[in-house]
């Protein structure tokens, strides 16, 4: 099974994900800068849900880049990512509503554990026939450590919110730089 459906219909559904969270910012009523106080909590939880959609479409491209054939299997573990993802911009909106309080940010943090997990499990579904991707991904410390790294921030949501963010905040950065492991292969 060819690999361009399903390339072109989550790069579709990722930007329908995008365009409906930038729906949600709302102008303010004011039009001095007073007026745009209010709002950061909302722009805020907006500019690391941009990054977080960018760098799931990011890697994604080189994930399927990589390989050479797709399965029914593949079909699946690929919706239910792009299902983890869709629920992205109610949580966004969610905490910047509410303005970074446990709930809203803890089940922002399991959306984001969830779309990691369906990640890692669309990317075993595809390593199954494709050995430069089996390859390339490894053992996948930096996807393991990031799950281990949303249940710490879920649970720190808890104790102290904004910890919860920072959390959040800091695995956006570990991934800010695309997944080089798959490009080098791709080269060699």
């Amino acid at each position: 099974m060819g690999k361009g459906r399903l390339e072109a219909f989550s790069d579709g559904v990722i930007a329908i994900i995008i365009t409906i969270m930038v729906l949600e910012l709302k102008v303010p009523h004011g039009s001095d800068w007073a007026a745009l106080e209010p709002l950061w909590p909302v722009f805020l939880s907006y500019v690391l849900s941009f990054i977080y959609v960018g760098i799931y479409w990011n890697n994604h491209h080189h994930m399927i880049h990589a390989v050479t054939r797709t399965t029914g299997g593949v079909l699946w573990a690929n919706l239910h990512l792009l299902f983890w993802l869709s629920l992205v911009p109610f949580v966004t909106s969610w905490i910047g509503e509410h303005h970074f309080t446990a709930v809203p940010l803890a089940c922002y943090g399991f959306v984001l554990f969830m779309s990691s997990t369906a990640y890692l499990m669309l990317a075993r579904c595809l390593e199954t026939h494709n050995e430069v991707l089996k390859a390339a991904i490894g053992s996948d410390w930096k996807g393991k450590i990031s799950m281990l790294m949303y249940l710490v921030g879920i649970g720190a949501s808890f104790v102290y919110p904004l910890a919860g963010f920072a959390v959040y905040v800091l695995v956006a950065g570990i991934w800010f730089l695309p997944d080089r492991r798959i490009e080098a292969r791709l080269k060699s």
